[in-house]
């Protein structure tokens, strides 16, 4: 059974069909999702939809830099509060992103460091975000990187120095459906390779991400869990091993990275 590490279910597009969207997870293996925490509101509502699905939803929680802009004192306290819920299993989503600047970059980076420092104190592992941003990122994690549990780059995208950098950090590596994209995705396809079976995890970034090589495409385009199995199977393909041995040890090393018991459903 698979385990998606990363799918923002809180997003309003899933509202009508929630619990369908849950049903295609489950009869396309996969059993387990965290749910993203990226903004105090989402944070919130992830809390909600894993106490809603105990030992099949968890949550993480956080503030995407897109939100830096939102960030203050109250927030800091709700992120604290949250993530003292045994279903709360991460502090982020959190990063750089200097891609879309949707935030300065000052703000960010202090955004930021608040998170890293709510992880240290707190022993949480990091969901992280970075974007055309690695420099000022990795610097700020390797503050911190010895002061919190684990870590983990989620939907990785970067080049092979980036990866090395990550690694050498000892941090995990989430790949989604964009190693799928023939137009930006295929050097992927080749690094995924270079991650150790114990550092990587799979996850959709539903409802974004969706896999372009699915075959019908949905006429909606949305993602959803039920496409993590396709992911794994190209992942698998790329680093020459089986369906079977990936989801094996995706599943097992998101277990260790969330302190999750492991399954045998």
């Amino acid at each position: 059974m698979l385990l998606d590490i990363g799918a923002n279910l809180t997003h309003e597009s899933f509202a009508h069909d929630f619990d369908a969207v849950l049903a295609r997870a489950r009869a396309h293996g996969v059993a387990r999702m965290v749910v993203t925490g990226a903004s105090r509101d989402a944070s919130r509502d992830a809390l909600a939809l894993a106490q809603a699905h105990p030992g099949v939803l968890y949550a993480t929680a956080g503030v995407h830099p897109h939100h830096a802009v939102d960030y203050d004192d109250a927030t800091d306290a709700l992120l604290r509060e949250l993530a003292t819920h045994p279903q709360v299993r991460a502090v982020g989503e959190t990063g750089l992103d200097y891609h879309r600047n949707y935030s300065p970059h000052d703000v960010q980076r202090d955004v930021f460091e608040r998170q890293l420092r709510i992880a240290a104190e707190l022993g949480k592992p990091l969901f992280l975000h970075q974007r055309d941003a690695h420099g000022d990122f990795i610097a700020l994690l390797r503050r911190y990187r010895d002061r919190v549990p684990a870590a983990v780059v989620h939907c990785f995208t970067d080049t092979a120095a980036a990866l090395r950098d990550y690694l050498a950090l000892d941090c995990h590596i989430g790949i989604t459906g964009w190693i799928c994209d023939e137009r930006r995705g295929t050097h992927l396809r080749e690094l995924v390779k270079q991650i150790p079976a114990n550092r990587l995890m799979i996850e959709t970034d539903a409802p974004y991400l969706l896999p372009r090589t699915v075959r019908p495409l949905p006429a909606h385009r949305r993602n959803e869990p039920m496409y993590l199995r396709h992911i794994a199977e190209e992942i698998a393909r790329d680093r020459g091993e089986s369906f079977e041995a990936l989801a094996a040890h995706t599943t097992a090393t998101a277990e260790a990275f969330f302190g999750l018991a492991a399954t045998t459903g």
